[in-house]
């Protein structure tokens, strides 16, 4: 692996805009100066016109790997990741079968040492029955729990208050949820059903049906649960302005001292309920994408700090899948080659801070999850870096990774463009190219 030194660099860390010199060697950033001289054997990047930012961490991703390789693998999705500023994932464990097992995480993991470009962690699912193996994780190696209150595929829905209270009082690692009352989005979708006929639902009818109520009333669920048992909890893609105000009270201390934090899913602060006209299914996702008001509360969230993490959810289906009629279609979008971009779009819009944001998509999730030196530009960290530059980018089905081969962002155009990404200092892609080679990501470590 070459040292890589990057000249002129303005970065954004640590709520600061600095410019300096970066040597990336060894994997780390080895040095930050103000001028560090060129030796003969570095890879040189001039980085005058471009910024600097530490690698994007993204909490919560289904790269389908087992079970659904037709719809992506870890393999096509890092690839994804990487070309679009994603150093590091967490993957979740609706997988076919799901894994609620240690040996399941660890043959997800020996997939991705072989293949993944990005590092990479997995969450244990949690189901009613599973309790002994969430007891057996080590909480230096895997990322959390997963419990979906809410609609999922087998026996990863965990509804019964008893099971939700074992595995809150319990679990020795965070707790990340879906949440999302279930019976009353089952009641929402037989009146929607009697009213208008199954094969007559529409797309912009998913956000009345899985509606504001249903979010807010599972996410304060988890969050009463959390403050009875001490349980360390993290819940996931809130979608309504309502939820945000159940996680204000919180917003006061460091993130990394908070048990209680929330996320945020790049679509919910980027598309609204209008765009189900021109996207339909494309756009079809759980918890629905909602409207211009929670999505606007979403963004300012972010600003104010009282949501922690900006991720993607990134959740890959083929067209095929979702051009089925509405009730068919299954839930979920595949993003992560484009989540950078759409938030640099809303910092140039002037919804958002590139400070706000910078500390949503790497500092936060390093913080949240006691990641091992990963998510800062600081000497001594891994050198996951990625770099931008402010230039018009339009979306061209040639440039799709995910498997999958669409995105909602297809012909859209963003201000900015990925020209470089380095994954513990290997370059992954060079001007705006995956280069691809035989060095892959690493499992996350984490300091607990």
């Amino acid at each position: 692996m070459s040292a890589t030194l990057l000249k002129n660099a303005t970065y954004i860390n640590e709520g600061c805009t600095c410019r300096r010199d970066i040597l990336l060697n060894n994997g780390l950033i080895e040095k930050i100066d103000n001028c560090i001289p060129a030796d003969d054997g570095y890879e040189i990047i001039d980085c005058s016109d471009m910024l600097v930012l530490p690698g994007v961490i993204d909490d919560q991703v289904h790269f389908r790997e087992p079970g659904a390789v037709h719809k992506a693998t870890i393999a096509t999705e890092s690839v994804a990741a990487v070309l679009g500023g994603t150093t590091s994932f967490m993957d979740m464990p609706n997988n076919n079968p799901p894994a609620v097992t240690i040996e399941d995480l660890q043959a997800k993991k020996d997939i991705a040492a072989r293949n993944s470009y990005a590092n990479y962690s997995f969450y244990l699912g949690a189901t009613e029955t599973n309790m002994d193996e969430i007891r057996r994780i080590n909480p230096q190696e895997i990322c959390g729990v997963k419990i979906f209150m809410g609609s999922s595929t087998g026996n990863l829905l965990v509804d019964r208050d008893e099971a939700l209270y074992n595995i809150f009082k319990n679990s020795r690692v965070l707790i990340a949820t879906h949440c999302e009352d279930n019976a009353l989005i089952n009641r929402n979708m037989e009146e929607f059903k009697a009213k208008y006929g199954e094969e007559n639902l529409k797309p912009y009818m998913h956000p009345l049906i899985r509606n504001h109520k249903a979010c807010y009333r599972s996410s304060k669920k988890a969050v009463d649960l959390a403050l009875e048992t001490g349980a360390n909890l993290h819940v996931l893609h809130l979608s309504t302005k309502d939820e945000i105000e159940l996680f204000r009270p919180f917003a006061g201390q460091p993130v990394r001292d908070r048990k209680i934090t929330a996320e945020v899913c790049a679509h919910h602060m980027f598309f609204n309920d209008k765009d189900y006209e021109r996207l339909g299914n494309r756009l079809k996702c759980n918890p629905a994408v909602k409207t211009e008001e929670d999505r606007q509360a979403l963004v300012n969230a972010v600003e104010q700090g009282i949501i922690s993490i900006i991720a993607t959810d990134h959740a890959p289906h083929t067209i095929e899948e979702k051009n089925q009629p509405f009730c068919k279609a299954p839930s979920g979008l595949p993003l992560i080659q484009f989540s950078l971009l759409a938030v640099l779009d809303l910092v140039h819009r002037n919804e958002l801070s590139i400070e706000a944001a910078v500390t949503a998509l790497s500092h936060n999730p390093a913080e949240r999850f006691n990641i091992d030196r990963r998510g800062y530009i600081r000497e001594g960290y891994f050198a996951d870096i990625v770099i931008v530059k402010k230039n018009d980018y339009t979306v061209k089905p040639v440039d799709i990774a995910s498997k999958c081969k669409w995105s909602p962002f297809l012909g859209h155009t963003f201000s900015h463009k990925v020209m470089h990404t380095f994954v513990n200092g290997n370059h992954v892609v060079t001007n705006g190219i995956f280069t691809p080679n035989n060095i892959f990501g690493r499992d996350l470590r984490f300091n607990r």
